[in-house]
């Protein structure tokens, strides 16, 4: 940018996946203390969550996104037609994401993806995506109440990113994963069963230990204890101070 004398009337265009924005984001809200920026997701993870809602960060120091900012894109451009080059994999990577919006917020998204074919209706899937996040992004943007609720399945999430061999889980399939120990039973084996039509996985034969002390680097625990989003019910979220040994007896019972 610098070497290009970029002014601020110029702007920067995230096109490409999640890391691609979030790098684009970061360096638009750092360069010139700010310049526009325009998010043009490519992939379906992406589309659904991560270009919407201002979130730009980079892992530093083994933690994932531990530094960044809250930066605002100008526009978001989303083209179903470039999903069409994704693998199987990627695609599926995506949904996860799209199923934690419908747990979270809406009961018939949530089942629809229970009696409907995601790939015939992937532009409704991402309009309603879209749709939850920025409404909630409206409501909350710098995270102080109801924005933590996008948050759900991200603790164990992040933690099994941080901890895995590189060419592991994805970052949906780690979410995916991550959900699942913060669910009711009934709503547990409800969402497994998704997950497995979606082609994602619902079991980790990881260290559980290993993944409690990398999820203590959460930015959500506060001493000795971390504040856990829980979901009763579809659409119905709670929140929860459990401990270390807490977050590890659910991820092993859970994810065996």
């Amino acid at each position: 940018m610098a070497e290009n004398r970029l002014t601020r009337t110029d702007f920067a265009v995230a096109l490409g996946g999640g890391v691609t924005g979030d790098m684009t984001g970061l360096a638009a809200s750092l360069y010139l203390r700010g310049i526009p920026f325009v998010q043009v997701p490519t992939t379906l993870l992406a589309a659904v969550d991560s270009s919407v809602g201002g979130k730009t960060a980079v892992n530093f120091g083994g933690i994932k996104n531990i530094v960044g900012a809250f930066y605002q894109p100008k526009a978001v451009l989303i083209d179903p037609e470039t999903l069409k080059t994704l693998s199987e994999r990627h695609f599926s990577n995506g949904l996860a994401e799209a199923v934690k919006m419908a747990l979270t917020f809406d009961k018939e998204l949530f089942e629809f993806f229970e009696s409907s074919d995601a790939h015939e209706h992937i532009e409704t899937i991402i309009e309603h995506s879209v749709r939850i996040k920025a409404a909630v992004i409206e409501k909350d943007e710098k995270e102080s109440g109801l924005r933590k609720a996008l948050n759900f399945g991200h603790t164990v999430g992040h933690a099994i990113e941080s901890t895995q061999e590189p060419g592991g889980f994805y970052h949906g399939e780690c979410v995916a994963l991550g959900m699942i120990p913060m669910c009711s039973p009934e709503i547990s084996e409800r969402l497994k069963a998704v997950l497995r039509n979606l082609g994602l996985p619902t079991e980790y034969r990881g260290d559980a230990e290993k993944l409690a002390a990398a999820a203590s680097h959460d930015k959500k625990f506060s001493g000795e204890n971390i504040t856990v989003v829980i979901l009763s019910k579809i659409g119905r979220l709670e929140t929860e101070e459990w401990t270390k040994q807490e977050l590890f007896d659910r991820i092993k019972e859970a994810l065996a």
